[in-house]
């Protein structure tokens, strides 16, 4: 019996290379191999049409007679529309500055650069913790903001450049980057405030919550810019741009504290109990037990908001902030580029999607990192 049994047996799929992984992951059952066949089909018309569309029929800089393109009737798609489809690269190499830097004087955009370059610097020794020298250059990245306000706007020594001239990426950095760094820490104090035993506090910091939770991202923005400048001290202007940077970090403040909430809530009783029993002070209980663990179980959440807040930079354009799709929307609107929207709002899409593919990326990473899927209430 035992003979026979095993001769019955079929033999084992393999599950290592590039067959094993294959067999898996796609091709598992007849469902899976359904969907992958479907999926297959559709990459098969649509990615070759993109590469042809994108790169080998498109212009950049001339066209297919190896004219230099000035306008869009130089692309080989307006002149000779029914042997040529590709896209028309040369609004986004023409107008390229702006995209980058919006309207900054050239003669100071060393200035940006300069911060773009140190940007990065400050960054990555915070994200990595094996980054060499890790202790020194995080010490610059805590000066980093004020070294950028500096180098961006000037001051002694350098030129002022009103925020009013800012633009493109430039303006969607600022406001992405600088809006998350700022409501992390607010919306962790919300989150504490809200689960806070003073019931005054707690009343506060849940109606500001649930305020902000329950206006559109639009309509703060125009509180910002037409309804602050009304509640300031008379004489008292402030910029533009800082007023849009305060609706935006209030906004993503909310979501961001309950998030954190959520991750609060996640900690079992005992881990406040062992805390307090050891003598801990309310703060010093948060800071090296509690918040610690809730931040960790609660970072897919956290760079999800973080991602949407990115992303929703892209509404100033209603206000009249020139950011990169306002930028876009403004060469469509030079009749020397007009009808060209599909390059301008691809190229834009590009870009968004660098900035939050690597966002999302790194908290993979992250969660890998401290192995985020473990059962925390489990000890």
């Amino acid at each position: 019996m035992n003979i026979n049994y095993q001769q019955s047996r079929k033999p084992p799929v393999a599950t290592t290379g590039v067959i094993g992984w294959l067999r898996m992951n796609l091709f598992s059952n007849w469902f899976n191999t359904l969907v992958t066949i479907i999926v297959a089909y559709f990459l098969y018309q649509i990615v070759p049409w993109f590469l042809n569309w994108s790169v080998f029929e498109a212009d950049f800089t001339r066209n297919y007679l190896g004219e230099v393109i000035i306008d869009r009737t130089g692309c080989s798609r307006v002149a000779d529309p029914e042997n040529h489809s590709g896209a028309c690269w040369s609004i986004i190499i023409v107008r390229f500055y702006q995209f980058v830097y919006g309207f900054y004087p050239r003669e100071e955009v060393w200035r940006v650069n300069v911060v773009y370059f140190l940007l990065v610097v400050a960054l990555v020794p915070l994200l990595y913790e094996k980054f060499p020298v890790r202790k020194q250059f995080l010490k610059f990245t805590y000066i980093f903001p004020i070294i950028g306000f500096y180098l961006l706007y000037g001051g002694p020594g350098l030129e002022i450049v009103m925020t009013n001239k800012w633009g493109g990426l430039l303006v969607t950095l600022v406001l992405g980057f600088v809006g998350i760094a700022l409501a992390f820490p607010i919306g962790i104090i919300l989150a504490l405030g809200r689960r806070s035993n003073l019931p005054v506090i707690s009343m506060i910091c849940t109606l500001f919550i649930e305020f902000i939770r329950g206006v559109p991202l639009i309509t703060l923005l125009f509180f910002g810019m037409v309804m602050l400048p009304l509640f300031l001290p008379e004489g008292l202007n402030m910029d533009g741009l800082i007023r849009v940077l305060v609706a935006v970090t209030l906004f993503q403040a909310a979501y961001m504290a309950e998030v954190i909430r959520g991750g609060l809530q996640a900690i079992p009783r005992g881990q406040y109990e062992a805390a307090q029993s050891v003598g801990l002070t309310y703060w010093q209980m948060n800071r090296k037990i509690i918040l610690p663990q809730a931040i960790r179980i609660t970072i897919p959440s956290i760079v999800n908001t973080s991602i949407g807040l990115f992303k929703d930079t892209t509404l100033v354009v209603i206000i009249g902030l020139l950011d990169l799709l306002g930028i876009g929307r403004g060469a469509l609107a030079d009749a020397t580029w007009m009808g060209l929207s599909n390059e301008v709002y691809v190229f834009v899409a590009i870009v968004f999607f660098i900035f939050t593919f690597s966002m999302s990326r790194y908290s993979l990473y992250l969660e890998k990192k401290l192995k985020t899927g473990i059962n925390m209430g489990a000890d």
